[in-house]
């Protein structure tokens, strides 16, 4: 089991972007607001493997899923 703790700068650097506090806020201003009628995994801000590592995360409700959840509700504010 993973015990590392989940935040979104280790989301993002999960997904291959770049995590650093500024790179986070700047990627959520520029894509926000994401449509209530867009999954968030459906988005086209991500790539195939992206949108599939957030969609495994959700379905799983994997260690990832909390700040899934978190970034997609930055995301629609």
């Amino acid at each position: 089991m993973d015990r590392s703790q989940h935040t979104l700068n280790t989301l993002f650097a999960q997904l291959g972007l770049p995590s650093d506090d500024a790179d986070v806020e700047a990627f959520i201003a520029r894509h926000r607001p994401l449509a209530a009628e867009i999954r968030l995994q459906d988005a086209t801000l991500w790539n195939a493997s992206q949108s599939h590592f957030l969609a495994e995360g959700l379905e799983d409700d994997s260690d990832w899923a909390e700040v899934i959840d978190t970034l997609d509700a930055r995301l629609r504010q």
